[in-house]
C-alpha cells in the first residue's frame, strides 16, 4: 500500500502552523500586554524573556507559507487571494514589531515610549489579523473553476472579527503564563492577577465559536453532533473546561511552569476542535486535501527536504530554548 501524500503533507502543515501558534503566540501576547505595564524596567524584563527566541518562532509561519505552496498549490491560491489584506496586515504588524523590538534597545529615553507603542501595536494588528484570517477560513470560500471568485472583502464578517478578538486573548493568556514562568516578584505576581480573568476570557471565546461555528454551518453541526461523532468527540469540550479549571488552580498554587503547559493545552484543545469541524477540506466548504493537492512526483520531491529541515529546525530551537531556560531579572538580558 503506498503512502498518502496529501495526508501526510496536510498532518506537516497542521504541526507547523500549530507550532507556529505555540511559539510565536507568547511573545505576540508580550505585546499585546505592553499597555498594561507601564513600569519601563518591567517591560524591558518582559521583552528579555523572550529576546533569544522570538525571531526563530517565525520560522514555523514560513515553513508552513511555502508547505502549502509546495503541496497544495490549488488552496495555496485561493487562501491568499481570499486573505490577501488580513495577511498583508498580518506581515505588515510582524515587521512593524520586529523594528520596534531592535530599536526600543537603542532607542535613548525620547524615543522608547513611541517604539513601545510600536512594538505593542504591531503586536495587535499581527494576531487580529490572524484571527480575522481565522474566522475567515472556518467561514469558507467561494471558488468556481478551480479559482478564488468571492469578493475583495469577504473575509470581513462577525464572525472573523470575534475570533479575531478572540485570537487576542488567546495570546494574551499565552504571554502572561510565559511571564509568570519566566519572572519572579511583583511583575510575575501582576501576571498571575492578570491570567486568571484572561483564562475565564479565553474560556467563554472558545464557547462562543464552539455554537456559532455549528449554528452557521449545518455540515459542522451535522459532524459534531451526529451518532456515533458525538460520543468520540465529546472529550474535547471536556477537556477543555478541565483544562481551564487547571489553569486558574496552578495560578493560586504559585506554580510557575504548570499554568503556561496547561494554556498551550488549551490551545492544542481548540485547534483540534477545529481541526474535527473541518476535515478532509482544506478550502472550506468543500475541497478536500485530496483534490487540492500536487501531483504525487512534486509532493514525494518537496517531502524529502520538508523531512531533512524539519527535524533541523526542532533540534535548534530546542537547543535554544535550552540554553536560554530560567527565570529573566530585571537588568539581565537582551542589550
Amino acid at each position: 500500500m503506498g503512502i498518502d501524500l496529501p495526508l501526510l503533507w496536510a498532518i506537516i502543515i497542521a504541526f507547523g502552523l500549530m507550532m507556529y501558534v505555540v511559539m510565536d503566540g507568547f511573545d505576540l501576547g508580550i505585546g499585546i500586554l505592553f499597555p498594561f505595564v507601564r513600569e519601563r524596567e518591567d517591560r524591558d524584563t518582559m521583552v528579555n524573556s523572550v529576546a533569544p527566541v522570538w525571531d526563530g518562532n517565525e520560522t514555523w509561519l514560513a515553513l508552513g507559507g511555502a508547505a502549502l505552496l509546495a503541496a497544495f498549490p490549488l488552496a495555496y491560491s485561493v487562501i491568499l487571494s481570499a486573505l490577501y489584506l488580513p495577511i498583508l496586515l498580518m506581515l505588515a504588524g510582524l515587521i512593524w514589531r520586529g523594528v520596534a523590538f531592535e530599536f526600543r534597545f537603542k532607542s535613548d529615553e525620547t524615543h522608547r515610549p513611541f517604539w513601545d507603542k510600536a512594538f505593542a501595536w504591531g503586536s495587535y494588528i499581527a494576531t487580529f489579523s490572524q484571527g480575522v484570517a481565522l474566522g475567515a477560513f472556518i467561514n469558507g470560500f467561494e471558488v468556481k473553476d478551480r479559482a478564488y471568485a468571492g469578493g475583495l472583502f469577504d473575509w470581513l464578517t462577525p464572525f472573523s472579527v470575534f475570533t479575531g478578538l478572540g485570537l487576542l486573548v488567546a495570546y494574551a493568556l499565552l504571554g502572561a503564563t510565559w511571564l509568570v514562568m519566566k519572572t519572579e516578584g511583583a511583575l510575575q505576581h501582576r501576571m498571575r492577577e492578570v491570567s486568571r480573568p484572561v483564562t475565564i476570557s479565553l474560556l467563554l471565546a472558545i464557547v462562543i465559536v464552539s455554537l456559532w461555528t455549528p449554528y452557521a454551518h449545518a455540515e459542522v453541526a451535522a459532524r459534531w453532533f451526529s451518532l456515533p461523532n458525538l460520543f468520540f468527540f465529546a472529550p474535547v469540550p471536556v477537556l477543555v473546561v478541565l483544562a481551564t479549571g487547571a489553569i486558574l488552580r496552578t495560578l493560586s498554587r504559585d506554580s510557575n511552569a504548570a499554568p503556561f503547559l496547561l494554556a498551550l493545552l488549551l490551545l492544542f484543545l481548540g485547534y483540534t476542535g477545529l481541526a474535527i469541524s473541518l476535515w478532509p477540506n482544506i478550502i472550506p466548504p468543500g475541497i478536500s486535501i485530496w483534490d487540492a493537492a500536487a501531483p504525487p512526483q512534486t509532493m514525494g520531491f518537496t517531502l524529502v527536504g520538508a523531512l531533512f529541515v524539519i527535524p533541523i529546525i526542532l533540534a535548534y530551537t530546542a537547543w535554544s530554548y535550552y540554553v536560554f531556560r530560567g527565570k529573566v531579572r530585571t537588568g539581565e538580558g537582551y542589550h
